[in-house]
């Protein structure tokens, strides 16, 4: 039973980085040029794999972290070009307003917030498998 509610987790972490893809796409996208083996969107059998920005999360125990365990959010965009760190800043700001948006209506039984930790963003909160 609880890798199935694992499971449940973990596939709804995954739409939530699918939708997140999808506003970067859409707001930026075409701001710097794909990386050479990069797929254009929406070519790929996964959002993951083409595009600009690849987006997820991945768990961490928090060890040496201000806010604990969690899971981290990733986005990486694949471009060989210098991203302007105002660029960059702005859409690492835009990502983590979105998600914070989106966070309940994929969560909305539970206590997650979206916070800085050091120089990395997390999604920390109730993640029990009792409440999936």
């Amino acid at each position: 039973m609880t890798g199935a509610k694992q499971q449940k987790l973990e596939d709804e972490l995954r739409k939530m980085s699918i939708e997140l893809d999808h506003h970067l796409e859409d707001m930026f996208g075409d701001r710097y040029p794909l990386h050479p083996n990069r797929l254009p969107r929406g070519k790929a059998s996964s959002v993951f794999y083409d595009g600009l920005f690849s987006t997820g999360t991945k768990f961490t125990l928090g060890y040496g972290s201000k806010k604990g365990r969690g899971y981290l959010v990733d986005i990486e965009m694949s471009t060989l070009a210098k991203v302007d760190p105002k660029d960059r800043d702005e859409i690492e700001n835009e990502a983590i307003r979105f998600l914070r948006t989106i966070v309940p209506i994929h969560f909305p039984n539970r206590n997650l917030e979206v916070v800085k930790d050091h120089d990395v963003y997390k999604i920390i909160g109730d993640f029990s498998l009792g409440t999936v």
